[in-house]
Parts: structure tokens; sequence; C-alpha cells
């Protein structure tokens, strides 16, 4: 097994020769911002409803529709983090992008935190808790207006309901975002996928898209894409990157 520093090297001389970087991330890079994966919330027993319903069902298109005042119950408390910053992990990436070396970050995270660390190109798959609007007459909203609502968001000018622009369990992902991910991640010479086990798809199967030079896998556990990497990192992907940046600038 390589040392930790010659893994940290060698990612280095990776990203130092690459000119089309394209990283690939997931829940994995928010929670070093504090921001938990709600999949890892406990499912919730609700005394009026008479049910045990898990994190994916609380967060699904059909829950939403059924419980809307139970949905917004969940969805302010486990999945709004507005205090959270940008992490290692999301600087090294706005980085990258400054040096003409990264083209594009496709993320399955919701929370803004690449575009607030820097990044200017941004794919994201599930939407953006940043981003609301009515059902009704379709004005937009930011973050706050959702938290300050009392029960279900309701539209200041026309009384409809107010929905968080993020994919929900049983929606389709957005076909444009899917395009343009699948199009950046096939013209890459270097695929970077961190902090994703890479068990959510359709989004994990974009992966499969790629044909460059060099696939690296940072992530704390192992995944099904382990055996195909080209460099293999179970480590903290805000330390990994964050190294291996300090090591390009000081060679």
């Amino acid at each position: 097994m390589k040392e930790r520093m010659d893994e940290i090297r060698e990612l280095a001389e990776i990203l130092k020769k690459s000119e089309n970087i394209v990283f690939f991330g997931g829940a994995g890079v928010s929670t070093e911002s504090g921001i938990p994966d709600f999949r890892s919330a406990d499912g919730l027993w609700n005394e009026k409803l008479k049910i045990k319903c898990t994190p994916e069902q609380l967060v699904s298109h059909t829950f939403y529709m059924k419980y809307p005042e139970e949905f917004f119950e969940f969805y302010k408390s486990k999945l709004l983090y507005p205090d959270a910053k940008p992490n290692d992990a999301h600087k090294a990436l706005a980085r990258l992008e400054q040096m003409g070396k990264l083209k594009a970050v496709v993320t399955q995270n919701i929370d803004g935190l690449h575009q607030a660390a820097g990044s200017q190109t941004v794919y994201e798959l599930h939407g953006s808790v940043l981003r609301n609007y009515c059902e009704k007459c379709h004005k937009f909203f930011d973050e706050k207006y959702i938290l300050d609502s009392e029960g279900i968001p309701i539209c200041d000018e026309c009384g409809g309901r107010v929905k968080p622009d993020v994919v929900l369990y049983e929606e389709g992902l957005d076909q444009d975002i899917i395009n343009a991910s699948v199009r950046a991640i096939a013209a890459a010479d270097t695929l970077i996928i961190g902090g994703t086990s890479l068990v959510v798809y359709p989004a994990a199967g974009l992966v499969e898209y790629f044909r460059g030079d060099n696939l690296v896998l940072i992530n704390k556990s192992v995944t099904s894409e382990d055996r195909n990497a080209d460099l293999v990192i179970h480590d903290s992907i805000g330390r990994v990157l964050s190294e291996a940046m300090q090591y390009i600038i000081s060679i």
C-alpha cells in the first residue's frame, strides 16, 4: 500500500499535468462544512399521520404533495444550513478552476458551497436550496424566505405554494444539466470523484462516460469504482485536495 505522502504527491503530479479536470462530488464534500448527509437522519414517527417515514420518503415527491406541512418541517430542519461555509475541498477546486485546469464541478449537493468558494462552472444535478419558486406565478425566493416562513411557505404575491428548486425522490433530473455534465465528463483528461459512495442513481452513472487518462477517487470508504481508478485515496476530501494544492504550489 502506498504511503499517504506518496498518494498526495501522485495526485499533485496528476493535477499538475492535467489540462481538463472535472470533479464529481457528493455528500462527503459538504459534511466537512458541517452539513450532514440527510440520509443519515433517523426516520421520523409522525404522531398526526401515525406513520414512520425514512429520510428518503420524507423528501419524495409523493410526500411533498400529500403531506406538505410535514415535508417542510423535515426540509427546514435537515436540509437547510445557512451558516455553512466552504471548506478546504471547495476552496481547492475553485483554485484549480482559477488556474485554468478544472473545467467543471458536477455535484449531487444542493447547498451552493462550490459557488460560494468561487467556482464558476457548477452543474447541480439535484438543484439548490438557494433557489425556490412559486408553483403558481413562478416568482423566485431565496433560502431565508423559506427559513422565515411558518409551516408551508406561501408566495407573497399570489398566495401559491413555494417549492424548493431541488430534485425530490421520484422526480427526474434536469436533462440540460445531465447533458452538460456528460459532455464535461466525456471531454475530461482527469476525473476526480470525491466524497461520494456512488450509490445514488442516475447521478452516479454519469462517471461511466469518462474516457480520459486519470480516474482519481477520494473517499473515506470503499466504493464500487475503486477497482477501476488509477489512484484511490481513502481520506478526507478537504485534507487531500488542500495538501495536493500545497504540493503543487511548492514545486
